[in-house]
């Protein structure tokens, strides 16, 4: 998907409506058209990025930092608000639908119905330690000047 064929992309230059909470030189947030809860923000960089793995580190680090203020504007606000998700998909398996790397910031509260269905079943130990193996393996192949910590 192209920036011109992207939604979030028209919304951050004015194109498309939106009912702006944020709005700073690198990200935007709004409020989500299709609400999991009342309060329920995106957040996204204003530079067009399809995935995780295409966003600069430091548009990411301030994606968060803005998420994470607004977490606490949800929990200070009049809004029902007893706990707060940050949830952000990444690819269409993990249900990403917009793909412009968003942050959903939302409220939850006691009776709420948004849900995450799983398997949370506990892991053996030697399983979890080959994963984690694996991912250091990875880790320190990386080329993105990320430091490894074992």
């Amino acid at each position: 998907m192209s920036e011109d064929e992207c939604v979030f992309c028209a919304i951050v230059r004015g194109e498309a409506e939106s009912s702006v909470v944020h709005d700073d030189a690198d990200v935007l947030a709004f409020m989500d058209l299709q609400p999991v809860t009342p309060g329920h923000l995106l957040v996204v960089p204003k530079t067009h990025a399809v995935g995780l793995e295409d966003l600069d580190v430091a548009d990411g680090q301030k994606l968060w930092a803005v998420g994470h203020r607004l977490a606490k504007a949800l929990r200070r606000s009049e809004l029902r608000c007893e706990g707060i998700n940050l949830f952000l998909a990444d690819g269409r398996a993990a249900s990403q639908e917009v793909f412009h790397v968003h942050l959903h910031v939302f409220p939850r509260f006691a009776g709420d119905t948004f849900r995450i269905s799983a398997d949370w079943r506990e892991h053996e130990r030697s399983e979890l330690d080959e994963t984690a193996a694996a991912l250091r393996k990875t880790l320190a192949n990386l080329t993105d000047g990320a430091q490894r910590k074992n």
